[in-house]
């Protein structure tokens, strides 16, 4: 958790004011002053918010202050990632009524924390997303939050109603923690579409979802349960859950066995890791299969082992990324019917309303694209929604871009790739230029892989 600290604020920003407290002095200011009618930028519905007026709105502007966390973006890109700045505009920052309290961001220790960011030169777009793994409302700050800004998007994000390695506590049944994900995005999305109507004097023309990981699972089905309030969506290597399976629990515990001496790299490959992916089998060992796998194996069936994690998925790193030796034997299809209900209720169905652009990488070794993205692939087609959906698998892409820096002859970022597809993802919607079909983008042998990609490349 991030402590509170001293609050620097920006040589040209206004004091940030509390939504209870007395409105800004140039609230009615016309159009092309800084921040215009931020007074009338409210957010509906939630239990606290307060605003300011900032000089620039993106990473570069606000590292070192209240109004992100760059501690939290830890891993997410890789060094040398190039992101724009210097986008002037009103940040939000609050939380919607809730009852658990694992986000001791801004001191505050209350879940449903939300940023909202609206440029002072607008397009007309609001793109919203959620943390990725189990990370706070800042943690996509730079992969995603600085280029939308700096395209004149409004910008929301939520920490989804929990965070941290204990998030499996919260919630009154198993798979509330993981329901409560979808419901605070739709809050968000909401609630962000007033406020931006408020701030600009008219409602947004175009709503993009997007997401990594748990956030792209949530991008998938925004756009199954939600359609009405998106145009379209890019989905970042989200997580699939599936009732029956494939999801998480189906593949991890084979790589928690692995890991125990109790499972052979044929048993990894079955269960879908690529081959190819083995030089990565050691740091996801020790980072984030036994981790990944019991706190969301306690989510949905906290009976299986109800001393691992138990209350707690530990107190130091060491008990935290720790599996839990009861893990490898975990035998997903035969668990209770009650289990297979839990994940039901948040599972995928394919059934997509809007636009959708999936990206994964092929060495990805927490979520194998085997067992995800060329799953839920033939799931939209299953559903008669192959039209609304693309494919796209990045040659030489892990699940998080900080491990290109390890290893930079092997891997890619996925980040310039997923810049591309929004891109695509917006002339689709509003264009009508059709996107490439499915395909394999490759890692190319020269070049700055950091900050370059071509999705229609091959």
């Amino acid at each position: 958790m991030r402590t509170p600290r001293s609050v620097p604020l920006l040589a040209t920003a206004l004091v940030a004011l509390a939504a209870s407290g007395p409105q800004a002095a140039n609230a009615a200011a016309p159009h092309g002053v800084p921040c215009a009618r931020q007074a009338h930028a409210r957010v509906p519905g939630a239990q606290f918010q307060e605003r300011a007026c900032l000089a620039d709105l993106t990473t570069a502007g606000l590292a070192g202050t209240r109004y992100t966390d760059t501690a939290d973006q830890a891993g997410l890109t890789a060094k040398g990632t190039r992101s724009p700045s210097g986008v002037p505009g009103l940040q939000i920052d609050g939380y919607f009524r809730d009852d658990s309290h694992t986000n001791a961001t801004h001191g505050w220790n209350h879940d449903a924390q939300f940023v909202i960011r609206m440029p002072d030169h607008w397009n007309g777009g609001l793109v919203v997303t959620a943390s990725p793994g189990n990370r706070k409302q800042y943690a996509t700050d730079q992969a995603i939050s600085d280029r939308v800004l700096a395209e004149g998007y409004a910008y929301a994000a939520t920490d989804k109603g929990n965070t941290g390695p204990d998030f499996y506590r919260d919630g009154t049944r198993p798979g509330g923690a993981v329901a409560e994900w979808n419901s605070r995005t739709t809050q968000l999305t909401r609630a962000a579409k007033r406020a931006v109507a408020g701030r600009y004097g008219r409602a947004p023309r175009r709503t993009y979802m997007t997401g990594i990981s748990n956030a792209g699972y949530l991008t998938r089905r925004q756009l199954e349960n939600h359609p009405e309030l998106y145009d379209g969506g890019v989905d970042w290597e989200g997580v699939l859950w599936t009732a029956d399976g494939p999801n998480l629990l189906t593949s991890l515990p084979t790589a928690v066995a692995y890991g125990r001496g109790e499972a052979s790299a044929g048993d990894m490959y079955a269960a879908g890791f690529a081959p190819g992916s083995e030089f990565l089998w050691p740091y996801h060992q020790k980072a984030y299969w036994g981790l990944t796998q019991k706190v969301y194996r306690a989510e949905f069936d906290p009976a299986y082992d109800a001393d691992c994690p138990g209350t707690s998925a530990g107190s130091t790193t060491e008990e935290i990324l720790a599996p839990c030796t009861s893990d490898a034997a975990y035998d997903y299809a035969a668990r209770p019917a009650s289990v297979h209900r839990a994940v039901a209720r948040v599972a995928l169905t394919g059934r997509i309303g809007k636009p959708l652009l999936t990206l994964q990488g092929d060495l990805d070794t927490l979520l194998p694209i085997a067992t995800d993205a060329d799953v839920y692939a033939r799931m939209t087609s299953a559903q008669g929604r192959g039209s609304l959906h693309r494919t796209y698998t990045i040659r030489g892409g892990s699940h998080t871009d900080g491990l290109y820096d390890t290893h930079p002859d092997r891997l890619r970022p996925i980040l310039p790739c997923y810049r591309d597809a929004f891109d695509i993802l917006t002339r689709w919607v509003e264009s009508d230029v059709e996107p490439p079909a499915d395909r394999a983008v490759g890692r190319p042998a020269g070049g700055d892989v950091v900050n370059s990609c071509s999705v229609r490349t091959s």
